[in-house]
């Protein structure tokens, strides 16, 4: 029998692909179970990782995970006097000495470039004894862990390759961004968050001068190289189920550093979920119905949203002595609008007390639909009304007989809400931002950059939330010294919001690592006078 060498090549070649695939198969699994070793704290047998402290005692579990201090990216970080060092491979087991590429490598707090190097052993001695490389014992702040070999080596090959691999999204003069817009946004609230977007990233295109040469240094000194801002935006079409598909088309069609922004409707879910799939960030976009998941990492929101109005309806009806006798609340939504999560969760909050709920859901358009749900309202019922202003416009000139009345702040549009004068003295609004006066000086800042730019106001919130969300960025990438990896973004991002002091509608933003809401609290406000929308303080301010 003939055999001809592409007949032999075809069995050799199977062997040797599927030779490759165990390989490469055994390479994810070793690579999988040393991440979750170093971000979980999980042992490759399953077992939970521990590790001694001396007379600081043991930690074990989650609160040994490497990640807790060196971070996802093995950036470290600083925490008052406490440098916690790199521990990204490029650090550990980078040689010492003035070489002529020194000048072009990114230094990070705690690296100490005239240190010898690690070596596997060095660096297998500091985590199992803390023993530097240099023979002294490293901080008392360090676990010492009693791994066995095979998961020493997983983990320093893990650290070897960790944040080491160019950054989708990111050119040697360009940084790719991507800002996402569901079908179901808002046409108004769309124009007005893009006219902002499309004006920052001209304004950093154009205060680059000299074209776009690196600016290059000695060690110890700020390196930093400019570049160019490019927005890519990604609408989306069609059902939600098919969002997901249509974004890793985008993605792959261009790559991007983040998402910046974006405008939502109903459903953020399957942007949240691609997200935290392909480990984009996804930076402090416009949604009224966010996802929550503070076990995630990329998607950073501003706050909880209509979330965060259930729980302020539910602290202060928790906190009402008078509600002993009634506890039963009926809530007003309309069908398919964000109402109707949130009442969901204000009734899962309400149950847990002790309540009764009742939902009463408008499917159709008009004053007598709306006039039968607040009818047959007790005296001693809590009403909640998540509707929007033309519905809230349509109320009944009669005001409800309960005594106790919520609307949604958020989804009234606030202090614009079109609230009957006859319901104005009984009801209380939700308001999870500071009220107008207060935040005025702040949203000069805002408020002056759109009408130095001529850029019309169309929806005030949304904008200014999309030019603040624009300087963060702005701010956070400018302290990253060019690592432009997508963990190190987003830990830049939690350490910039801690430290701001102008954030337009929110008293204060704040970040710890496991933390995905940047304002985390809100007012309960009333309207003392009937002819007037203007808001008054109800009560301290509540963090839930």
């Amino acid at each position: 029998m003939v055999r001809r060498w592409r007949d032999l090549q075809k069995p050799a070649a199977a062997i040797l692909l599927a030779a490759l695939c165990g390989f490469a198969s055994h390479c994810r699994a070793d690579e999988a179970s040393a991440q979750r070793l170093y971000r979980q704290a999980i042992l490759p047998s399953g077992a939970i990782l521990r590790g001694d402290r001396d007379a600081n005692g043991a930690v074990e579990g989650s609160d040994a995970a490497c990640v807790n201090c060196h971070r996802r990216s093995g950036f470290g970080t600083a925490e008052g006097k406490f440098v916690i060092p790199p521990i990204a491979g490029k650090y550990l087991f980078r040689p010492h000495g003035d070489r002529p590429e020194d000048i072009d490598f990114r230094y990070r707090p705690g690296f100490v470039p005239k240190r010898e190097p690690y070596t596997d052993a060095s660096l297998a001695r500091a985590i199992r004894d803390g023993i530097g490389r240099d023979g002294k014992p490293l901080n008392t702040l360090m676990p010492r862990f009693a791994l066995d070999d095979a998961a020493m080596a997983d983990l320093i090959a893990y650290l070897k390759k960790l944040s080491s691999d160019p950054t989708p999204g990111v050119s040697d003069d360009t940084l790719h961004f991507a800002t996402i817009i569901t079908p179901d946004a808002d046409p108004v609230k769309r124009q007005g968050m893009l006219d902002v977007l499309n004006r920052f990233f001209r304004d950093k295109n154009e205060f680059i001068r000299g074209g776009l040469q690196p600016m290059r240094s000695d060690k110890g000194v700020m390196y930093r190289v400019v570049r160019k801002w490019q927005l890519h935006v990604w609408e989306l079409s069609g059902p939600a189920r098919t969002w997901e598909q249509q974004l890793h088309a985008l993605n792959a069609a261009e790559p991007v550093l983040a998402v910046v922004s974006g405008l939502g409707g109903t459903d953020w879910a399957p942007i949240h979920r691609f997200c935290e799939q392909e480990s984009i960030p996804c930076l402090l976009p416009n949604v009224e119905l966010p996802v929550d998941a503070e076990q995630d990492f990329y998607s950073i929101y501003f706050s909880r949203e209509v979330l965060l109005e259930a729980q302020l309806i539910a602290h202060r009806l928790g906190e009402d002595e008078t509600a002993a006798g009634r506890r039963r609340a009926v809530q007003i939504f309309r069908q398919g609008d964000v109402g109707e999560q949130a009442a969901g969760a204000l009734e899962a909050e309400l149950q847990s007390r002790g309540w009764k709920s009742e939902s009463r859901v408008l499917r159709t358009g008009g004053a007598r639909e709306l006039a039968r749900a607040v009818d047959r309202i007790e005296p001693g019922d809590a009403l909640i009304l998540w509707l929007r202003p033309p519905d809230l416009a349509l109320l009944p000139s009669v005001a409800a007989k309960s005594q106790t009345v919520f609307v949604s702040g958020l989804m009234a549009q606030l202090e614009n809400a079109p609230l009957p004068s006859s319901w104005r003295g009984t009801v209380r609004m939700t308001y999870p931002f500071d009220l107008p006066e207060v935040r005025k000086v702040r949203m000069n800042f805002p408020l002056g950059w759109f009408k130095v730019r001529n850029i019309a106001v169309v929806n005030e919130r949304v904008q200014s939330d999309t030019y603040l969300a624009c300087r963060i960025l702005s701010e956070s990438l400018g302290n990253m010294l060019d690592s432009f990896v997508r963990e190190y973004l987003v830990e830049q991002v939690e350490a910039m919001l801690s430290r701001r002091l102008v954030n337009g509608y929110y008293p204060r933003l704040g970040l710890a690592p496991g933390q995905r809401f940047a304002s985390k609290g809100g007012y309960i406000v009333r309207f003392a006078n009937p002819d007037s929308m203007q808001p008054a303080i109800d009560g301290a301010w509540i963090v839930p």
